[in-house]
């Protein structure tokens, strides 16, 4: 989508006026970002951690054995190109920033998940789990309790 502006001005008391046209192309996506792979995930969950970072910042916090500089790297300007990175130029070197904070993206892959294997049924969810994650007597209590304060928290404040 492109949208025209024009600008009127008037140079002086004269009656000559410019009119300078300046087209500006607005990119819409409408599609959600594309899920992310294990490696980008990886990193994603570096960027998350540190803030703004530089491909041997990102380095760095892998634990050993480290991959390839190189693999970083691509790894990073794909994030890139699904949306998820930014990036700051300083001469040759690039200073890369999450576009999506952590929550958001928990937000969206949950939801995804929700609806792709639960119905968009977060009861279906919890009695997947309680079922099939094997938890123990302890875990369950906890839960429940942290449902029943929720729960409570509800009912004084319904918004």
């Amino acid at each position: 989508m492109s949208f025209l502006i024009y600008i009127n001005y008037t140079i002086s008391s004269s009656t000559k006026i410019i009119v300078l046209c300046v087209r500006f192309e607005i990119i819409i996506k409408i599609k959600q970002m594309k899920p992310l792979t294990r490696a980008e995930e990886q990193i994603m969950q570096i960027m998350w951690r540190k803030g703004e970072c530089f491909v041997h910042d990102i380095l760095e916090a892998f634990d050993a054995p480290k991959p390839a500089y190189n693999t970083v790297s691509t790894v990073v300007r794909i994030l890139e190109k699904k949306g998820y990175v930014g990036h700051h130029s300083f001469g040759k070197s690039h200073k890369y920033y999450a576009l999506i904070s952590k929550k958001e993206y928990t937000r969206r892959y949950l939801s995804g998940m929700m609806s792709g294997y639960f119905s968009g049924s977060y009861k279906q969810l919890v009695s997947f789990f309680s079922k099939e994650a094997d938890l123990s007597v302890q875990e369950m209590e906890e839960i429940r309790s942290l449902i029943d304060a929720q729960i409570e928290k509800k009912k004084q404040d319904p918004e």
